[in-house]
């Protein structure tokens, strides 16, 4: 008899694809563990937003995602502070689809993310409440968001928090 296995969207950066607004990854030991009991499957939402990699670094400019999602805020690059917030979007409906279509019910998100922080983001330096653009949508639309933090590690090469 096949077993099937739990289905969950991961932040490809937790896996150790080096996805990151930096160009770097946040291999995980957790999310390791967990590809042996929940099918896994990898999203970077900024990537599928349109985004490069490297990026600039980008921040919610004030609130949090559900603002975002709600027209009240704006994502925007930190040093140049050019809108990006169409980018945030697209990657957080691709990521909502690609969900759908596994029939994902959780999601193991990135901390501090513009796009996957759950609980909290980075705005100015500084780690302030809230969610960030995907998880906020995934969030409103029942999926389970669970935060993870990544750490560098040494298999892969510098990982980056």
């Amino acid at each position: 008899m096949i077993e099937y296995k739990e289905k969950a969207l991961v932040s490809a950066c937790l896996l150790g694809v080096k996805c990151r607004y930096d160009g770097g990854h946040t291999l995980t030991d957790l999310v390791q563990e967990l590809h042996e009991t929940v099918d896994l499957i990898p999203v970077c939402p900024e990537q599928l937003g349109g985004l490069t990699t490297p990026r600039p670094a980008a921040q919610i400019d004030a609130g949090d995602g559900k603002d975002v999602l709600e027209g009240t805020a704006k994502v925007k690059t930190v040093e140049a502070g050019r809108d990006v917030t169409d980018n945030y979007l697209r990657g957080a409906e691709a990521a909502l689809a690609i969900a759908r279509f596994y029939g994902a019910s959780k999601a193991y998100l990135k901390t501090r993310s513009p796009s996957c922080g759950c609980g909290e983001i980075t705005r100015d330096g500084e780690r302030v409440p809230g969610d960030g653009v995907t998880t906020a949508l995934l969030k409103r639309e029942g999926l389970e968001v669970i935060p993870v933090e990544g750490q560098k590690h040494p298999s892969l090469g510098e990982g980056d928090e």
